[in-house]
């Protein structure tokens, strides 16, 4: 026997009243699972930058990203080199050749060389290839959490995990990061396993001469070396030593100095420049 449309309506609408709940849980089940993913994704970055400030971080992208790279060349030695130590055990010629190679104003600025990145904008925009203005924490940052892939995405995260440690670590701790986890070669990573590497002592030895030979080799790690010296890498050591003896001996902990005499109304200095005053600025030249 056949039945009429209200028979037929009636059992549409009640297996529509019984599929309501099984939506509205699933919606629910998809709902937690995207915010406490989303959760996830901002605690992860506060947690690890918390733990490093003690914590040296046992790989980096980059090694990662190294050790992948080198597995699948025939051509290229699987290495692996690295051995952390503290910023006491670190020549302090390291230290200042890597801020007088890198990042003169490393002491004063707030994670990002504002006048550096003026200077850079401006060039490009007239069709000009200059030197990046990434600083010794944007640096810090980029190798310590992220991986080596040009993006937006990459550039805006680099920007915060920038200004986090320049807020949790400090100077002084960003410094030692930098100093054990930078690329000095294939799959060479840090000052002591490149200054044994190289020259056969431990970085706390390190003369003025090996630390500026070392701080030549980091805009090219995979090119440039104190192991393979073209005239072009002694003449950059010998500039390198020349800044250094500028700057001297560099105290980590020391803080810049405010001008006391500087009024509310006086122009902001660059040392005070954040990245969002950089960002206010590069609106008003478009």
């Amino acid at each position: 026997m056949l039945k009429d449309d209200n028979d037929i309506d009636s059992i549409e609408l009640q297996q529509t009243e019984q599929d309501l709940p099984k939506r509205r849980s699933f919606i629910k089940r998809l709902w937690r699972f995207v915010w406490k993913t989303a959760l996830c994704l901002i605690l992860l970055p506060v947690f690890l930058l918390l733990v490093y400030k003690w914590v040296n971080p046992p790989l980096t992208p980059l090694m990662v990203q190294r050790f992948f790279q080198q597995v699948g060349d025939k051509e290229r030695e699987v290495t692996f080199k690295r051995d952390y130590v503290s910023i006491e055990d670190i020549s302090p010629n390291m230290v200042t050749a890597v801020i007088s190679s890198e990042d003169g104003r490393f002491m004063r600025h707030k994670g990002f060389d504002i006048p550096m990145l003026k200077q850079s904008y401006r060039e490009n925009k007239r069709g000009r290839r200059v030197r990046g203005g990434s600083t010794i924490s944007m640096q810090t940052a980029k190798n310590a959490f992220l991986p080596h892939k040009r993006s937006y995405l990459r550039k805006g995260l680099e920007a915060g995990f920038t200004i986090g440690i320049e807020k949790l670590w400090g100077k002084e701790r960003i410094m030692e990061v930098y100093l054990n986890i930078i690329e000095f070669g294939d799959g060479i990573y840090g000052c002591e396993a490149a200054s044994q590497h190289y020259f056969g002592h431990s970085a706390k030895t390190l003369s003025r001469h090996e630390a500026a030979q070392l701080a030549v080799t980091l805009p090219s790690p995979l090119k440039r070396n104190p192991g393979n010296q073209t005239p072009y890498f002694k003449k950059q050591t010998s500039v390198v030593e020349g800044r250094m003896s500028k700057y001297g001996k560099i105290n980590l902990k020391s803080k810049p100095k405010k001008d006391k005499k500087a009024g509310k109304n006086s122009k902001k200095k660059e040392d005070d420049e954040t990245l969002w005053d950089f960002i206010r600025w590069m609106r008003k030249q478009k």
